[in-house]
């Protein structure tokens, strides 16, 4: 069951992978993702079904628009691919729980596009667009609640709840002790964020968190040797949040499972 749910997962994970870029092209610009549709920036022909097929199309194309010529970056498909092994592999985790938590597909599939779509829309922009965090995250919290419910576990709506204020506070106050050091970008989503790890554990609040900053940090490292990156130049931190964030919804409770019997708790 879990082979076959990891399956269709990664179906829907190409479908809303094509969507994501629409997302990611137009949120940031303050555009409508529902209209109009889309077209080719080239000759601003509209692109047809079979031109729009993920990753698919872009191959029979090679990569370029059917009427202009005009290069469709490669991006696109990447994106597609990286939607759909993170629904795969976070429907395969779900549903192999021990009891399968079927009722919190549908708020982790949300969580795992967000993550993905942010951090791109932040690499390329180094900003977390308002219409993401304030639409989707009150509509993650539904989903989650939703799903407590349903499972009869009312107690994980709450750390959901939890994880997604302790989250927002703890950045928040990073932010305020050091203005300029973190984006309030990076707070917002963070709530989003530590709802969804709140709802697997409080602990895997903290490793989400933990591994963010760990993350960033070695990158930082990394980029200061091997480039002629500064000390001043800005890096955008979204992207290890949700680096951060996929870590503590896949091994979070393993990870602090194993730190409790290292020391004894």
């Amino acid at each position: 069951m879990a082979v076959l749910t990891a399956v269709i997962c990664g179906v829907f994970g190409l479908l809303f992978g094509s969507f994501g870029n629409v997302v990611i092209h137009r949120v940031p610009e303050g555009q409508s993702v529902v209209s109009p549709p889309s077209a080719c920036p080239g000759c601003g022909n509209s692109i047809t079904p079979r031109d729009n097929i993920p990753v698919l199309s872009w191959l029979v194309l090679r990569g370029r628009c059917r009427n202009c010529g005009e290069p469709i970056s490669v991006r696109y498909p990447i994106v597609e691919l990286a939607s759909a092994a993170l629904f795969a592999l976070t429907g395969y985790v779900f549903a192999s729980a021990d009891p399968p938590d079927f009722w919190v597909l549908p708020g982790m599939l949300l969580f795992v596009w967000v993550l993905l779509i942010v951090s791109v829309i932040d690499v390329e922009t180094r900003r977390i667009p308002n219409a993401i965090t304030y639409t989707l995250t009150p509509a993650l919290a539904v989903l989650l609640v939703s799903a407590a419910v349903l499972n009869g576990e009312p107690g994980r709506a709450l750390t959901a709840v939890a994880g997604g204020a302790g989250a927002f506070v703890f950045l928040l106050i990073l932010a305020l002790i050091k203005p300029g050091g973190m984006g309030f970008g990076d707070v917002k989503y963070a709530a989003f964020l530590g709802l969804g790890l709140g709802y697997v554990s409080l602990g895997s609040v903290l490793i989400g968190i933990f591994g963010a900053f760990l993350v960033g940090s070695l990158v930082s490292v990394a980029l200061l040797a091997l480039t002629d990156r500064s000390r001043k130049d800005k890096v955008p931190f979204g992207p290890f949040l949700s680096v951060g964030a996929f870590v503590g919804i896949l091994i979070g409770p393993a990870l602090v499972e194993a730190y409790t019997s290292a020391v004894g708790l």
